[in-house]
């Protein structure tokens, strides 16, 4: 390598009297032309070996100006490069433990100047080469060397590797759902166009194509489009029930992928602690299939219902960032068990200020199955109109005692409220312009009611049939007790 890098240089020591030229064997030995004829004088020629015999041994440099000084007094004078060739290289060829030997010459080359000049220099030479070769060596090696990194892959550690592993399995059984809507080109046309009203998430529920979201992902839709994840093509679904007090909705896929996903395993949200790691997949702001991570921040949480405003309980609240688009996707646990159904955020911003809410799957569950197997969502009720939290106190004044419970403004006919007696607010038959209060419903059982919500509390946790107490205060007359038997709401789909 040494050799390759310096006998280009040794072509530049050339006199004005002669030139380098091609090498035998591709290793560079400089010749010269006209450097020789068949007339050039012996004698000459042993006077100037008798002086290089007979000189004492100096140093590398004061021998080369020694050589110089002789054979300038010849009329064909070796050039330079040819000199330095013969005296130093050559040694420094034989000195060099990796040195390469000199191809060897032709006949035409060889002559007996040529062949003085490939003997063996003296030892001050041999000592001269292996110090050039180190430093040429050194050089090399201290040369920074070009170095492009290929990359290593990351070292997950274990908790990495199984929320890695959970997302995995899971994803494939989310869906991004797409709420459309037909309106008109302009208003002087009768076409309609399909425009995009919002768009949520939503899972697999089973292996029958059925989908489970937020009712206000899919309210109000004139069409409703699914896409599961690694697939382009949007499959057309219908809305096959839901109920809207706690904001359950589940789809039906017309013609599922032939291979649908696995349904996410069931949890249980009544086994959830403050503090336990959970996980939210969804597809915020139209960003599919998105991971966020936190854990359980507090539980039996009250949330209204965004279309009825009755109260949903048992709400789990969690600081995993939701945001639009991820309302109606799952909420999982550290072992991937459905525990939620991520629907509502605290936020004066409109995205994630780390208060985020999901449905408990302990309530969900009977919903779906409700809509799966008999088509409809049935829930125990009263029978009355309410009034809005707060009138009871506007219409007898902020000052009047006795302004808790929930004022009745109605009562439907055939219902158990009217089949109990209850009764709602009417005019005054004698002044229309005055109101005669209806019953204020002040408890439910052994129940305190001040409000709307206490009152649906209570009848979450009861069933359709079963007989209760109300304790309402009556209008002139004071608290009367009085026996219902709970009614049934039912929902119906035309399915």
């Amino acid at each position: 390598m040494i050799m390759a890098l310096a006998l280009p240089s040794f072509g530049l020591l050339n006199s004005r009297r002669g030139v380098h030229g091609p090498t035998a064997g591709g290793v560079g030995v400089p010749w010269r032309v006209g450097s020789r004829s068949s007339s050039d004088s012996p004698t000459r020629q042993n006077q100037i070996r008798h002086r290089r015999a007979t000189r004492k041994p100096t140093s590398l440099d004061a021998r080369a100006s020694a050589r110089d000084d002789a054979d300038e007094e010849t009329p064909h004078a070796k050039p330079l490069g040819v000199r330095f060739t013969a005296a130093t290289l050559s040694g420094l060829l034989a000195a060099s433990p990796v040195a390469m030997p000199l191809a060897p010459m032709t006949s035409s080359e060889t002559s007996p100047r040529m062949q003085q000049q490939r003997r063996p220099t003296s030892s001050a030479t041999s000592a001269f080469a292996p110090r050039v070769l180190n430093r040429a060596l050194t050089a090399s090696a201290a040369a920074p060397e070009l170095i492009v990194p290929s990359g290593a892959s990351t070292v997950l550690d274990r908790e990495e590797t199984d929320t890695v592993k959970l997302f995995k399995e899971a994803t494939p059984s989310v869906v991004f759902i797409t709420n459309k809507v037909f309106a008109r080109v302009n208003a002087y046309s009768l076409d309609s166009t399909e425009i995009p009203r919002g768009a949520g998430s939503g899972f697999v529920w089973d292996t029958n194509g059925h989908i489970v979201t937020n009712y206000h992902v899919v309210r109000g839709a004139d069409d409703l489009a699914v896409a599961f994840q690694g697939d382009t093509t949007q499959y057309d679904a219908t809305l096959l029930g839901y109920d809207e007090d706690k904001d359950v909705a589940v789809l039906s896929v017309k013609k599922p992928p032939t291979t649908s996903p696995p349904p996410i395993p069931l949890g249980r949200s009544s086994s959830l602690q403050v503090g336990q790691k959970v996980f939210a997949i969804g597809n915020p702001f139209g960003l599919d299939h998105t991971l966020t991570t936190g854990i359980v921040s507090g539980l039996g949480r009250e949330l209204p219902s965004g279309n009825t405003g009755r109260p949903i309980l048992n709400v789990v609240q969690t600081d995993a960032a939701i945001n639009p688009g991820n309302s109606g996707g799952p909420l999982l646990d550290s072992n991937g068990r459905l525990v939620g159904i991520n629907t509502a955020i605290a936020s004066t911003s409109g995205s994630s200020s780390g208060v985020g809410f999901a449905l408990p799957i302990d309530s969900v569950k009977g919903i779906v199955e409700q809509v799966i197997q008999f088509g409809k969502v049935t829930r125990p009720n009263v029978g009355v109109v309410l009034a809005p939290d707060g009138a009871l106190r506007q219409l007898l004044g902020f000052n009047a005692d006795n302004t808790d419970g929930v004022l009745i403004l109605g009562v439907a006919d055939g219902s158990a409220a009217a089949m109990a007696g209850i009764r709602g607010t009417t005019r005054d038959v004698v002044d229309p312009s005055k109101v005669v209060l209806g019953d204020v419903i002040i408890g439910f059982d052994d129940a305190a009611v001040k409000d709307a919500s206490d009152l649906f509390r209570a009848l979450d946790a009861r069933r359709a049939g079963e007989t209760v107490t109300l304790k309402v205060r009556r209008n002139g007359v004071g608290v009367v007790d009085v026996k219902v038997a709970l009614g049934e709401k039912v929902t119906k789909f035309g399915v």
